[in-house]
C-alpha cells in the first residue's frame, strides 16, 4: 500500500498543510502547522510527513506506519 505524502509549505507569508496537491490548512506560524500536519500523517496510515524551510528546501521528513526500510531481505 502507498504512503499518503503530506507537505508542510510556505506560501506568501503563512504556512500550508498540503496534500495531492490540495491545500487542507493554513497556519500563520510554522509550529502549528507542523502539528496539522502530524495529526493529518497519524491519522492516515502508513504516510509521509515533508517539512520544508521558508526557501523551499526540505528539512526533516517524517514516515508513519509501516516503513518499508530497511527493506526484507
Amino acid at each position: 500500500m502507498a504512503r499518503k505524502r503530506y507537505d508542510v509549505v510556505p506560501s506568501n507569508g503563512q504556512w500550508n498543510v498540503t496534500s495531492g496537491g490540495g491545500v487542507l490548512s493554513r497556519h500563520v506560524n510554522k509550529q502549528p502547522a507542523i502539528d496539522a500536519g502530524v495529526s493529518a500523517a497519524r491519522a492516515n496510515q502508513p504516510s509521509q510527513l515533508v517539512i520544508h524551510r521558508v526557501d523551499g528546501t526540505i528539512e526533516d521528513e517524517r514516515t508513519y506506519g509501516d516503513d518499508p526500510y530497511p527493506p526484507r531481505g
